[in-house]
């Protein structure tokens, strides 16, 4: 059976062998799996000019499918498995996703062999749409907006409670409710930990499910550091009260509140609208040549908000949960920029 080709050190580091008597890094890795996690922490010195403050950015893109949605596929899928709830060549997947969990477990399922049927909504963008199609899973696009949010969420979590109901042996890992979600995430920020030594003062992280601001908090708080979180919501989010309203940019935000929210999980809670995300985002690929996605660039945005606030001599790490380049016909499209905001070239311009 495939559960049992399981490599034990799926989420460890690469293994240390013997050659020649001297121990040195064994850089292979056993399956495409075993390189979820392990990111890394880069220091952007050129984003904030006279900024006092050492800032990181933590590039999940170089997970192997693209996010960091690939740790709560992964740690989701696996824990299934291993409990029998999953089992490949039977049970058929069943999941929500604006896009990048999407990609993070028709990966996984490909590679358990895994039916995998994924609703996504009218803002998944083509490449994601196009990668889903090459993993072979299943994609039911909704189109309808909610009648009370405007947004799709609703929709989509309603049309997947009825493809639960109706397909045998059917499992939800439920990314926006299982505390699988977070517990991935606890690595997460363990790595943050271990590269600066434990001295991370301030956290920026976009929240939509709250599982990756959840599980960094549990680590932050089980290892007793000093760390100032902040939440980075979109405008038009629901998470933290505010009224939903339509959004142009998916990855960050919701138009309900999620079961894993957790208010006392932040310290500060810093709202983006779109053009603060987009402008963002371009002033950082113009600075540091980083090609972020939409929730990578409100992290940047939320920091310059609040840059005043502070103190001198501070670590501060964003998590990048993705690349640009599933935002090439949006955020790093003039045309797009132009149509939907006017003319603002002139905002990320220096």
């Amino acid at each position: 059976m495939l559960a049992q080709r399981i490599p034990g050190s799926i989420l460890c580091c690469a293994a240390v062998t013997l050659r020649e008597g001297a121990a040195v890094p064994d850089k292979t890795f056993p399956g495409i799996l075993s390189t979820v996690g392990n990111t890394p922490l880069v220091e952007l010195e050129r984003l904030l000019p006279d900024f006092g403050s050492r800032v990181f950015g933590k590039i999940e893109r170089f997970n192997p499918g693209g996010s960091i949605k690939d740790r709560s596929a992964l740690g989701m899928l696996l824990a299934g498995i291993r409990s029998g709830e999953v089992q490949p060549g039977r049970t058929v997947i069943i999941e929500s996703s604006s896009g990048n969990l999407a990609v993070g477990l028709a990966q996984i399922c490909r590679y358990f062999g895994l039916r995998f049927i994924c609703v996504v909504d009218g803002k998944t963008t083509e490449q994601n749409l196009a990668i889903l199609s090459a993993f072979r899973a299943e994609v039911e696009v909704v189109t309808e907006r909610d009648e009370l949010t405007g947004e799709f969420l609703p929709v989509r979590l309603r049309r997947v409670r009825e493809l639960v109901a109706a397909t045998p042996d059917a499992y939800w890992p439920n990314q926006y409710a299982s505390l699988l979600n977070p517990k991935a995430h606890e690595t997460t920020m363990r790595e943050i930990e271990e590269s600066l030594d434990g001295a991370v003062d301030f956290l920026f992280c976009s929240v939509s499910t709250f599982g990756t601001l959840r599980g960094c908090r549990d680590h932050i708080r089980a290892r007793g550091l000093d760390t100032t979180i902040v939440a980075v919501d979109a405008l038009g989010s629901a998470i933290f009260g505010l009224e939903s309203t339509q959004r142009l940019i998916p990855g960050h935000g919701a138009s309900v509140v999620p079961p894993l929210m957790d208010a006392s999980a932040a310290d500060e809670v810093v709202h983006i609208s779109d053009l603060e995300c987009v402008v963002a985002c371009r002033r950082l690929i113009g600075r540091e040549a980083v090609l972020a996605g939409g929730s990578s660039g409100a992290t940047v945005a939320a920091l310059w908000k609040i840059r005043h606030r502070i103190p001198e001599g501070s670590n501060c790490v964003l998590i990048f949960p993705d690349g640009g380049d599933r935002y090439l016909d949006t955020i790093y499209s003039d045309a797009w920029v132009n149509q939907n905001f006017g003319d603002v070239a002139h905002l990320w311009k220096d």
